[in-house]
């Protein structure tokens, strides 16, 4: 047994001395801090140091079964949904997610339940010399936790959602049961590449032989490159519209609602708590690929579990309604693939309401994109700019929509633009936040004073 390992299950508090006693004097937010400060200047594309630390942990990533997803856009849905299924199903279940919009330990969840704090401290206290000597960046940290807690728990299935690509991610490691691409469409072009085809190469750098492949809805040029890539691998393919197939899909401020059919499997009006047309198309890839995953180890496919579950899914910041006079929405669309489908949504669900949109972007996303959609739907737009260090100055999104005939108005901070179109809103006016997750995170986060106005 790997010498980290056998430390970690006997683990002795008074042994461990001083720097434990350090440790438990620390409270969540301190700890936080305390990583992040030690960790987050070490981002580097690549796998070497992730390779290493796991071979440290004793590779984990290569004990476990589960499901790997990549996209550009709702492959965090995917994951959420698949964690529904699995625990619905009976099976152990791990989820590891990023980012968390506003707790940490959101990241790494076993049977829909965030990581104690005391097991977060001493899986890193436990490894920390790792983490150190190898220079491993904050994801790097949070993801080989994951792998690592989600062994020693013996998770029947472990879920995994790419941080960023795919080929050079910190979850490559995974030899995992099923993988899944949700989307392929234009972001984080300077890492990923400026064309669908680059983009679509590098999210398809997960895929590992002989493992099936659930590709989501996507254009041509991208199911046709991951696909050869996928045939020199060996692997059978599932793709959206083709193998698997949704119809008759609606929406409203509950649910969405749509009929599922994958090889003999025709399961009508299903609903799911998420909301929105593209919500549908998740749910189809993540029941197409826990069908799967459910065929590799043996255990039958339940149709009502899989109803059922849908309705149980723990996914906050997607058409997240946090009031309903007026009605306040929160998403975490945060490029233009992600508008596009947001206001399809808005546009179906209110057509004679006035959209207020509080808008703080990325400086690395479409701005002028994202801000056309949104100009074609919006009364109102507040801009204003989060507290991340990649966000757009304020004027480099007001210059894009000067050219729109719509009213607009500048606010730094998030929460009190927020509170602004809140009241300047009348009962059936309808107040969207978007833009990044980012963005909505400081909303859930101040939620309790935003609505104190």
């Amino acid at each position: 047994m790997n010498r980290n390992v056998k430390r970690y299950k006997t683990f002795n508090t008074v042994a461990a001395g001083l720097k434990v006693f350090l440790y438990k004097k620390m409270k969540y937010q301190e700890f936080l801090d305390y990583i992040y400060q030690r960790h987050s200047g070490n981002v580097k594309l690549g796998l070497e140091r992730m390779l290493k630390i796991l071979e440290q942990m004793d590779n984990p990533n290569k004990k476990l079964n589960g499901i790997h997803i990549a996209g550009t856009n709702g492959k965090g849905s995917v994951a959420a949904i698949c964690e529904a299924l699995s625990i619905s199903s009976g099976l152990k279940t791990g989820l590891n997610t990023s980012p968390h919009l506003k707790d940490y330990r959101e990241r790494i969840r076993l049977n829909g339940k965030n990581i104690t704090f005391k097991k977060l401290m001493e899986t890193y206290r436990c490894f920390e010399e790792s983490f150190q000597s190898n220079e491993a960046s904050f994801f790097e940290i949070t993801t080989a936790m994951a792998f690592y807690f989600f062994m020693i728990n013996k998770v029947e299935n472990a879920i995994f959602e790419v941080g960023l690509g795919g080929r050079l991610d910190g979850t490559n490691p995974f030899s995992s049961t099923i993988t899944v691409i949700t989307s392929i469409s234009y972001d984080h072009t300077k890492s990923l590449g400026a064309t669908i085809k680059k983009i679509a190469t590098e999210k398809a750098g997960i895929l590992k032989k002989n493992t099936p492949l659930v590709l989501g809805k996507m254009s041509s040029i991208a199911s046709n490159t991951i696909r050869k890539i996928a045939k020199d691998k060996n692997i059978t393919v599932y793709q959206f519209g083709k193998d698997f197939k949704i119809s008759n899909v609606s929406i409203n401020l509950k649910e969405t609602t749509l009929d599922y059919c994958f090889k003999n499997i025709c399961l009508k009006k299903l609903k799911t708590n998420l909301i929105g047309f593209h919500q549908a198309e998740n749910a189809a890839s993540a029941i197409t690929s826990f069908i799967l995953f459910l065929e590799d180890i043996n255990k039958e496919i339940n149709p009502e579990i899989i109803r059922d579950s849908l309705l149980k899914i723990n996914w906050i910041g997607r058409m997240q309604i946090l009031s309903r006079k007026p009605l306040v929405m929160i998403d975490g669309a945060h490029n233009e693939e992600g508008i596009k489908a947001l206001t399809k949504n808005l546009k179906e669900m209110f057509p004679n309401r006035k959209i207020r949109f509080v808008l703080a972007i990325l400086r690395d996303k479409k701005i002028e994109s994202i801000i056309k959609e949104i100009c074609d739907i919006a009364f109102k737009i507040y801009i204003s700019k989060n507290k991340s260090t990649r966000a757009a100055e304020i004027e480099d999104q007001v210059k894009f929509v000067k050219n729109y005939d719509i009213k607009y108005e500048t606010i730094p901070d998030v929460k009190e633009a927020t509170k602004k179109a809140i009241k300047e809103s009348k009962d059936d006016d309808v107040v969207i936040v978007s833009g990044s997750l980012y963005t909505i995170s400081e909303v859930l986060k101040e939620k309790w004073n935003i609505f104190k106005i």
